[in-house]
């Protein structure tokens, strides 16, 4: 289950570089932080059920701020003008 973590960070931190690239530099932030967080999930050798629950979580707090920032932070009818 470790590796699956260092996977995520790899992933994650090819996304951060590519926002980098495209001059999106606050989600190559966010992203570059994500990667830092599975990194650092991923050698401290928890146990399985562990690791579950903690995706679990971080599912749960990304979808709740997904949903804040689509519901009251976008604007409807901006998209890319």
């Amino acid at each position: 289950m470790d590796r699956m973590y260092r996977v995520m960070g790899f992933w994650t931190g090819i996304f951060a570089i590519m926002f980098y690239i495209g001059d999106m530099y606050t989600p190559a932030l966010i992203f570059l932080g994500q990667t830092g967080f599975f990194m650092l999930l991923s050698y401290l050798k928890l146990s399985e059920r562990m690791y579950i629950y903690v995706f679990g979580a971080y599912l749960t707090v990304f979808f709740v701020g997904f949903t804040y920032w689509t519901t009251f932070m976008m604007t409807p009818g901006m998209g890319g003008h």
